[in-house]
């Protein structure tokens, strides 16, 4: 069993893309959706498809990689808001991920976002994940 369900989605995903694999399975919930809509949109995977079973559905996300030295685009995916130790940011406190190159997704009560998008919105939230 599982209880935080969103370092098991981070790291299929981290070893997937490690591993070589073109596609990855993950069992779906909404916030894991949306955080794979944020992944789409800023370019770290190639695409998702959203499937529907009886009881959970699932998201398949196929992984993108360099064309030229078949590197994963992702290089880190890494979880900061843990079960055990939660972090809260206000709207001025939200982070930068390498100066910008990177994305920190946020859960806010407007939903799941990136912070430059929260910090545009001025609603802070919990910090979900780094990526870069």
């Amino acid at each position: 069993m599982v209880t935080d369900t969103i370092a098991d989605y981070l790291t299929r995903i981290r070893n997937a893309s490690r591993a070589g694999h073109r596609v990855v399975d993950i069992p779906s919930s909404k916030v894991k959706k949306e955080i794979t809509k944020i992944l789409f949109n800023q370019g770290y995977i190639l695409s998702y498809k959203f499937e529907e079973d009886k009881v959970q559905g699932s998201i398949k996300i196929a992984l993108k990689y360099n064309k030229v030295t078949k590197d994963p685009v992702i290089k880190k995916l890494q979880r900061v808001s843990k079960p055990g130790l939660r972090k809260y940011v206000g709207s001025q406190d939200l982070p930068r991920v390498l100066n910008g190159l990177g994305v920190a997704i946020v859960s806010t009560s407007h939903g799941v976002m990136t912070s430059k998008q929260a910090k545009n919105e001025n609603v802070g939230g919990e910090v979900l994940c780094y990526v870069y």
